[in-house]
């Protein structure tokens, strides 16, 4: 499933006009030079200070969540699908994206019995340069949300270095380090736990874009709590995060 909803605004256009190549191209696999240059363009001044000023009831966020065929990415696993979905302060959009992606490798059994991504799916999907081309275009220059951010990171960001040479360079906020910090008293990590904790429906686990609706959720819940602790810009959430 592609993206749904509008894309807006003057920076998209821009981009898309300079440097989008077909969709013939993106399934090819062949990545053109325009291809890099664009994902490598989406990954420049995501760093702005001024974005450490926003209040988080009106940051713009992409919330993500990948699977993958292990969970080493530095010793051949791979990206199998990427979800994401963009969110306005604490308001989740209907805009989503996901896309399989085609594996190199074999699909392992138990991640086919986890995730419900067959070998035949994989091999019928795009190419990683295209499924991360959408993807980079979807989240644009959004602050991103993952639960677990760590491994969504590093797969992101070798993914970048093999298909382009550049390393991500947005803003990545953690679900799972904030609400643990928030309620350190509680002892849970896992996205179930947390959506638990806080009475949030669970649906389809260990699916890109339902894990990635499900993180918005927990996202979503968080944000007032962090203002009743007087967190009320990305500025704040980061010092609140980096104390002892």
């Amino acid at each position: 499933m592609k993206e749904s909803g509008k894309k807006g605004g003057g920076f998209w256009n821009t981009l898309l006009n300079r440097s989008v190549p077909s969709a013939a191209a993106l399934r090819a696999g062949n990545p053109s030079a325009q291809q890099i240059a664009f994902i490598r363009s989406m990954n420049k001044g995501q760093r702005r200070t001024e974005t450490l000023h926003i209040p988080l009831t009106q940051l713009k966020t992409a919330v993500f969540d990948l699977e993958t065929t292990g969970f080493h990415p530095h010793h051949g696993d791979e990206i199998l699908s990427f979800g994401a979905v963009k969110m306005e302060g604490g308001r989740i959009t209907d805009q989503t994206f996901h896309e399989l992606c085609r594996s190199s490798g074999p699909v392992p059994r138990s991640i086919t019995e986890l995730t419900g991504i067959t070998q035949e799916m994989s091999d019928q999907a795009p190419p990683l340069m295209g499924a991360l081309h959408g993807f980079m275009s979807f989240i644009a220059d959004r602050v991103l949300i993952a639960h677990g951010s760590a491994h969504d990171k590093s797969f992101l960001d070798q993914a970048l270095w093999r298909t382009t040479r550049s390393h991500l360079g947005h803003r990545v906020l953690d679900t799972m380090m904030i609400a643990g910090k928030l309620e350190p008293y509680r002892g849970i990590s896992s996205l179930d736990d947390w959506l638990n904790a806080y009475g949030l429906p669970i649906r389809t686990r260990h699916h890109a874009l339902e894990d990635a609706l499900m993180t918005a959720s927990l996202w979503a819940a968080l944000i007032p709590r962090l203002k009743q602790m007087n967190i009320i810009t990305l500025g704040d959430l980061y010092v609140f995060l980096s104390k002892t």
